[in-house]
């Protein structure tokens, strides 16, 4: 029974340093990492860009998982287009249409690292690409890195 009474103290002390450990890194945001690149006007931890009067949520998830959302304001008919306009992506035309592979600074290559830049509407796997998505204000739109 001393030894429970002893190791008692001891076990809610480890405990506490664990919750408190647990607590400042949830505590950490989701703000990229220091001397990340960023968009034009843009800032680590997003921001308002563009100028319009149809407003759309767009978040980057970069390799290490940091999130980073805009709010954009544009007039253009497509993600692609809008987010190419306030420079949060950039890439080359193929034979399927815009292939992304700059997205807030942040370059993927399949052919040197097998990542790439997967697009999303409303947290599901895009089944269009970037360019040919019309804008639906309250939908939002993000890049992950897989």
């Amino acid at each position: 029974m001393k030894f429970t009474k002893k190791s008692l103290p001891f076990i809610l002390c480890i405990a506490l340093i664990v919750a408190m450990a647990l607590f400042t890194t949830g505590c950490n945001g989701s703000s990229a990492p220091s001397g990340a690149a960023t968009a034009e006007n843009g800032s680590a931890d997003g921001s308002v860009l563009g100028t319009g009067n149809v407003v759309f949520t767009f978040t980057v998830v970069d390799q290490e998982g940091e999130e980073t959302a805009f709010e954009i304001h544009t007039d253009k008919e497509t993600v692609g287009e809008a987010l190419l306009d306030v420079g949060l992506i950039d890439g080359e035309e193929s034979g399927y249409g815009l292939y992304v592979k700059t997205v807030n600074g942040i370059t993927a290559n399949f052919d040197e690292d097998g990542k790439y830049w997967a697009f999303y509407i409303n947290g599901e796997y895009a089944q269009t690409g970037v360019d040919a998505t019309a804008i639906t204000e309250g939908d939002t739109y993000s890049f992950k890195i897989e």
